[in-house]
């Protein structure tokens, strides 16, 4: 399944562009799926006789109350116990973050399904930043917060219980955790999909190209590709009207600078001199039926040891800058940090053994060199293996 997440500034068109993408895909052959939030009635302007294509809209509204309702009833014992009275389904509006847990449902799903295509309309960045990284985040608190293997001691929880003097945790809230679990794997599991790429949908011009960057360097720390920059609303460069000469300069000297960082990947899409309403018009835009996905990205460990005596993990961050970058060792986890973005990532197991010995943004990769720990690293008669080279090559 191929899957195209769009995203960008707000303001940029990204739902057109996500709508005329979809249609791109249905009229090339492909069973495709368009998923989005939109509550503007953009998604309208596809056609719903369109071959091939669906459209999902998502009600984030309805699956929050048919969630907190669910939860409300595998709780009545404790409720009532507490006397704490019922809510109804009429009294319960969506809360923040409902539309971001509604997203990842809907990924999750169009993973178990059998379409070619799945065009995924995300929120502005940063934000889809933020809802690409929830499944990973959660997962990680879930595992700290309740242990898997702590489950395996069921039947020893009462008497734990009366042993320690305080109630343990019910056998239905691992049970709950479980279930999240699976869930967020699911979604989680579609974005890192091989075949899952994110498209940039931005305005040429000076803040585009700040924005763009910033998103390009959030995802790629994400472990994220993207494959595409849609140039949207791009003005006729032989227009003789005077007044737009200023803003076609604009564009141009932001065009020519992506054609060099992004080449065939940039796909400018033209102003139609209006707002798209129907199918004719997003087919006017002439977005490209989605070809297949580039290679994975790799985080390689090279190893260095005969030369400088390190391990040296490269972690490609295309845009970064070294103010705002921040590196911090926790266990067997890096917290890296790249402007407003932070992840934390578990080191590759030939580097849990190492410290870490400095770090280094070049070329746009951060390099962060380790040297063996002289109690964990094995010790052998002569010098070792110590061959520079790729040690493995790993996926973030």
């Amino acid at each position: 399944m191929r899957t195209l997440l769009l995203t960008g500034p707000g303001g940029s068109g990204r739902t057109t562009v996500a709508a005329a993408t979809a249609l791109s895909a249905a009229r090339g052959g492909h069973r495709t799926l368009l998923i989005s939030a939109d509550r503007a009635g953009t998604l309208g302007a596809v056609g719903a006789d369109q071959a091939n294509l669906t459209v999902r809209g998502l009600a984030p509204g309805d699956e929050f109350r048919d969630d907190l309702l669910a939860l409300q009833d595998r709780a009545s014992s404790a409720l009532d116990l507490l006397g704490a009275g019922r809510l109804e389904g009429e009294e319960l509006t969506p809360l923040p973050g409902s539309d971001e847990l509604a997203l990842l449902r809907a990924l999750r799903d169009a993973g178990q399904s059998a379409y070619d295509t799945v065009v995924v309309d995300l929120p502005p960045a940063p934000r889809a930043l933020a809802v690409l990284a929830l499944p990973e985040q959660l997962r990680r608190y879930l595992r700290r917060l309740l242990p898997p293997e702590r489950q395996a001691a069921r039947a020893l929880r009462p008497m734990l219980g009366r042993i320690a003097g305080v109630p343990m945790p019910s056998a239905w809230l691992y049970e709950t955790a479980a279930r999240w679990d699976t869930e967020l794997a699911a979604a989680q599991a579609v974005i890192e999909a091989p075949g899952t790429t994110v498209r940039l949908v931005a305005e040429p011009g000076p803040a585009g190209a700040d924005a763009v960057r910033a998103t390009v360097t959030g995802l790629a720390l994400q472990g994220l590709r993207t494959d595409a920059l849609h140039a949207n609303r791009v003005l006729p460069a032989d227009t003789a009207d005077t007044w737009f000469a200023g803003l076609i300069a604009q564009q141009r000297k932001t065009l020519d600078a992506w054609q060099e960082t992004y080449g065939e990947g940039l796909l400018p899409l033209p102003h139609l001199g209006r707002d798209p309403r129907g199918a004719d018009d997003l087919a006017a835009l002439a977005v490209p039926v989605p070809a297949g996905a580039p290679e994975p990205v790799r985080w390689p460990v090279v190893d260095a040891l005969a030369d400088d005596g390190v391990l040296v993990w490269h972690i490609p961050l295309p845009g970064a800058v070294r103010e705002e970058l921040g590196l911090i060792r926790r266990g067997d986890e890096l917290v890296v940090t790249a402007g407003p973005f932070r992840r934390m990532v578990t080191l590759p197991s030939v580097l849990r053994r190492c410290t870490v010995a400095g770090a280094g943004l070049r070329e746009g990769e951060l390099r962060v060199r380790f040297a063996p720990d002289p109690d964990l690293w094995p010790r052998t008669g002569g010098t070792g293996n110590r061959r520079s080279g790729n040690v493995e090559g790993t996926n973030p």
